[in-house]
């Protein structure tokens, strides 16, 4: 072989390998770009479901005198969830911010939970046409919440796979590219485990 044939045979190997990073590079450009987009979805959803939240709590007031304490734990739970959500919003693909907005969710839900149960009790709240109203449109934005969050793992779910392959690995290792979160479930074990029945 020549020297002129080794030098472009060195030409095309580093051609292709620069190429081929490019490549790669892009592909974890755009699935990070997915997971901000698929938060985006969820960030649209939870929006709405704090802005529900206190109308619920408005229409609950009328009614719940005895249970301010009630009340009062949903409105600075949600707060902490628009915080946590805020800061999620800020960095959707920090471990550290999803693990927050997730656990301030998971909070807001059970304060929400027991507003729902506690207004069970009172015949007149039940009975309320807003309430209703607001309890089902929560239901909704709960379910599109789940959808969107599915969306989020998944997308986080690519971008996980991408950056721990071979040879895709060496790219997001030497790009800054690291593993992002998913949204989990905060639930106990407790919480978790089947309710047993008993006839």
């Amino acid at each position: 072989m020549t020297t002129v044939t080794v030098q472009w045979i060195v030409i095309a190997v580093v051609a292709g390998g620069l190429v081929w990073a490019v490549a790669c590079y892009n592909r974890l450009v755009a699935l990070r770009n997915r997971i901000v987009n698929a938060f985006a979805q969820i960030d649209v959803q939870l929006k709405r479901r704090h802005d529900l939240i206190p109308n619920l709590v408005d229409v609950a007031r009328r009614y719940l005198t005895h249970e301010q304490a009630t009340l009062q734990a949903v409105i600075e739970a949600r707060g902490q969830a628009q915080g946590a959500a805020a800061r999620a919003r800020a960095q959707p693909t920090d471990a550290g911010a999803v693990g927050l907005l997730a656990v301030a969710e998971q909070v807001l839900t059970e304060h929400v939970g027991r507003l729902l149960a506690i207004a069970e009790a009172y015949p007149e709240l039940k009975a309320d046409a807003t309430l209703r109203q607001l309890s089902e449109q929560l239901t909704s934005t709960e379910n599109h919440i789940g959808f969107a969050r599915q969306a989020y793992n998944d997308a986080v779910l690519d971008l996980n796979n991408k950056v721990q392959a071979f040879p895709d690995l060496l790219v997001a290792h030497l790009t800054g590219f690291s593993l992002a979160q998913p949204l989990k479930s905060t639930a106990t074990a407790a919480e978790r485990a089947v309710p047993r029945i008993d006839l």
